[in-house]
């Protein structure tokens, strides 16, 4: 569950402008700031089934924007790929794995 929920929290930071601005709202309540879904309901002045509707169509949403751009994958590639020249960097002793080094820790930044 926590997995999923730092998935959603993810792609929201992607993908959230996308999204009308109560499902990004509610979006973030739910699963940024762990509000219940009565909670949310009360906030917003509709039912707990009203905001999970709301929170499920758009917590789809983002998995479909995901699907078709893939920007979360490729970020998360990047930053597979610059932790590994990192760690093949400190393997090397020298001048240039040093810079080398360098740039991973600012591509991983």
């Amino acid at each position: 569950m926590a997995q999923k929920n730092l998935r959603i929290s993810t792609l929201l930071d992607c993908y959230g402008e996308l999204l009308t601005n109560k499902q990004k709202y509610l979006l973030e309540c739910y699963y940024n700031e762990d509000l219940s879904l009565s909670e949310i309901a009360d906030n917003e002045g509709i039912t707990p089934q009203g905001a999970r509707d709301i929170i499920k169509r758009a917590a789809d949403r983002l998995e479909k924007y995901e699907q078709k751009l893939g920007f979360v994958e490729y970020i998360e590639q990047t930053e597979d790929y610059a932790e590994k020249i990192l760690s093949l960097s400190e393997q090397i002793a020298d001048e240039r794995a040093i810079e080398i080094g360098n740039i991973a820790k600012q591509i991983i930044r």
